[in-house]
């Protein structure tokens, strides 16, 4: 059966270990895994800007031995003059694996029933699973615990909007992972009951949890990590969410909140908003570690990529 990516919990907690180790083996010898040797073709679809995804899964590829085909919006019928399941028919017959970077969660999922390689989430509106996968690597470089899968009982706590598809990709890959995951937000902007429902139930497996919080000191107590993302997601810019401070103004991630944890690190999926989601002197201070996050795609990606083909 193929194998594809489409939300965190994709992967079992032990798979999920093994994509990290993956991750770790890849970054040590970036050329020692080449099963796109061929050179085989992915195809990597955009429909929003990207600057980290494209260029991670494009040299990503291309370091796996394989050709990334980088599609943009209005160069495909995709979507427009031909269905997802049609063009998933066409795709699988011509390339190795299928990245799309999309709107709807509901199409990659369409893809995924009706294509014979893997398809991969690169973003969605519900979940940003590969983005999730970088932190957690990025994580274990800097906080790992060196027992088990190195993540498991370590506190990460998020920042800002709860109900877009960054904080729904933390609760389920942290708690897959096995971590506690605070979402610190406030009221309207909070999880959606299936994401809490999921996570919690998943975390009776891994023995991690989720907490949900409009309390940003209590959440940032004795955390290990702190993380935020952008206050307007990604496509929403045009929904009339106020980018000026309210209501994520108590919510930004200072240094006070960063003091209440345990020297944790920061994170942030980038681009970030100095002064908005993130005080300059927490994105650019010892702390962050923002760019390691970032290189970290290309070496979890890299790592995906492997273990679906593998699979």
């Amino acid at each position: 059966m193929t194998r594809h990516f489409l939300k965190d919990t994709d992967l079992s907690p032990d798979e999920l270990t093994e994509v990290l180790d993956l991750a770790e083996e890849l970054k040590a010898a970036p050329y020692s895994m080449r099963p796109l040797e061929g050179p085989q073709t992915v195809a990597v679809f955009f429909d929003k800007t990207s600057t980290r995804t494209r260029v991670s899964f494009a040299a990503g590829v291309s370091q796996l031995g394989g050709s990334p085909l980088i599609i943009n919006p209005g160069e495909s019928q995709l979507g427009h003059k031909e269905s997802i399941p049609d063009t998933a028919r066409v795709l699988d017959r011509m390339v190795s694996a299928i990245v799309w970077r999309t709107f709807a969660q509901s199409g990659l999922e369409q893809m995924a029933e009706h294509a014979s390689v893997p398809v991969v989430n690169a973003l969605s509106d519900d979940y940003h699973p590969c983005q999730i996968l970088a932190d957690l690597v990025t994580i274990r470089e800097h906080r790992g615990t060196g027992e088990g899968n190195g993540l498991a009982g370590l506190t990460m706590s998020y920042y800002g909007d709860g109900a877009n598809n960054m904080a729904n990709s933390y609760a389920l890959g942290g708690v897959n992972a096995g971590m506690h995951v605070r979402i610190a937000a406030p009221a309207g902007y909070q999880p959606a009951d299936h994401v809490v429902a999921e996570a919690r139930a998943l975390g009776r497996r891994t023995g991690g949890t989720l907490t949900v919080t409009e309390d940003p000191l209590a959440a940032a107590q004795d955390a290990d990590v702190l993380v935020t993302d952008t206050w307007v997601s990604m496509g929403q810019d045009s929904t009339g969410r106020d980018d000026s401070g309210s209501p994520f103004a108590r919510f930004q991630v200072t240094d006070e909140l960063m003091s209440l944890g345990r020297d944790p690190i920061f994170l942030h999926c980038l681009p970030a908003y100095r002064g908005k989601e993130v005080a300059a002197s927490v994105i650019d201070g010892p702390a962050s570690v923002v760019f390691d996050e970032a290189e970290n795609r290309l070496h979890a990606q890299k790592a995906l990529l492997t273990w679906l083909l593998s699979n």
